[in-house]
């Protein structure tokens, strides 16, 4: 079978465009160092040095995105002690120990600890687990909250029971199968679907909850099919189940004015999609879509939206170009370069070495476009590995 959790190889991309191992280690290392210790860093140890935070620095905050999205970058990095203090932050802070939420994270704080929401967001609870199962599977389990494997376990069991005792809801569907973009709406966000996440919870969670995982897996696989429209690849911000963009009640016009563009649109979480088909594509190769996928993806952006006048704005998701800046332009560039990782057609290595070229993001917006960034250059060097 073809996958790197099936084979235990991982594809180097940058070798291809003639990099030698020295200098892709390096440049790995000077990435990580600039985006999470530089001049403009987005990460902060505490004065007691045992915790430390991620900072949203175009929102001013601290979210579980961003928190396990570097619990994940440590690990795979082997970085344990940040890992730990990422972690024992969430736990103290973000962790919900009582009423309707209790077991997930409170999805958005302030860097002081106090709370700025009322719930969570599943995107980062499906991080913090797979992060946690991988430096159990790395480093051991520890004590208490650093028993990574029981951690990650209790929380799989909550996303998907909790409510049987009519307290709380699940973050999944539990009829479809699909993860929910908040707990209390029935819609989704592709970004949010990570099957090759669930295969691992189908070895690794509580063995009663393993065959859900499995099959979330697959409704995931499946639901992406409908999500990414079948000429451009583009996926919407948000959605409903069958795949259809999600058309939002009192939906702004579509221009600089509103401030936003609609989350019907190929717009900032949309992003993501490219980058996490084109994972379970090297993880598990579950079939050719998710490469003729990345292609399309690469095609749009290199040949239909490839002029000054059109590129890095926002789309529909048929192409159509909306007159709104991209907000992550920087992101967007690593997520279609990492498509490269499936994609065969002639645009992949000419958007390998346009991000090779390119460094971090600096300035006010670059949290969320340097995580799209380490993790394209995790995987494109071969170094996006799981552990299990």
């Amino acid at each position: 079978m073809n996958g790197a959790f099936h084979t235990g190889a991982y594809s180097n991309v940058f070798k291809e465009l003639g990099k030698s191992d020295i200098e892709i280690k390096e440049r790995l290392d000077s990435v990580f160092e600039e985006i999470f210790f530089g001049e403009e860093k987005i990460y902060f140890i505490s004065e007691s040095r045992d915790m430390g935070y991620v900072m949203d620095t175009g929102n001013n905050d601290v979210r579980t995105e961003g928190m396990s999205y570097a619990m994940m970058v440590f690990v795979q990095m082997d970085r344990k002690e940040d890992f730990d203090r990422i972690w024992k932050w969430s736990r103290t802070y973000m962790y919900i120990k009582e009423g309707w939420n209790k077991g997930y994270f409170y999805w958005s704080m302030l860097p002081c600890g106090g709370k700025n929401s009322d719930g969570p967001a599943p995107d980062g609870e499906e991080f913090f687990a797979a992060a946690l199962l991988f430096a159990s599977a790395r480093w051991g389990d520890g004590e208490g909250i650093f028993n990574y494997s029981h951690e990650a376990k209790e929380l799989l069991r909550a996303c998907i029971h909790n409510g049987e005792d009519g307290n709380g809801e699940p973050m999944w569907n539990l009829e479809n199968k699909l993860i929910k973009f908040i707990t209390c709406l029935e819609m989704t966000d592709p970004s949010y679907h990570l099957p090759h996440f669930y295969e691992l919870f189908a070895l690794k969670s509580y063995e009663e909850d393993r065959g859900f995982w499995k099959e979330a897996a697959k409704a995931s696989r499946s639901y992406l099919k409908l999500a990414c429209h079948s000429v451009t690849g583009l996926a919407p911000e948000y959605s409903y189940y069958d795949g259809r963009p999600y058309a939002e009640r009192n939906k702004p016009d579509k221009s600089i004015e509103t401030g936003h563009p609609g989350h019907d649109t190929f717009y900032s979480d949309s992003y993501r999609v490219a980058a996490n088909i084109v994972l379970d594509y090297e993880w598990f190769a579950p079939d050719e879509w998710n490469r003729e996928t990345a292609d399309k993806i690469q095609k749009f952006f290199s040949e239909t939206v490839a002029d000054d006048c059109t590129k890095d704005k926002v789309y529909e998701t048929d192409g159509t170009v909306i007159d709104f800046p991209c907000l992550h332009p920087v992101g967007l560039l690593a997520a279609n370069a990492q498509a490269s990782l499936a994609a065969r057609g002639e645009h992949r290595l000419t958007l390998v070495e346009r991000f090779w070229n390119t460094p971090p993001r600096k300035g006010e917006r670059r949290y969320y476009d340097n995580f799209l960034y380490i993790f394209a250059f995790l995987a494109l060097s071969g170094n996006y590995k799981i552990y299990i």
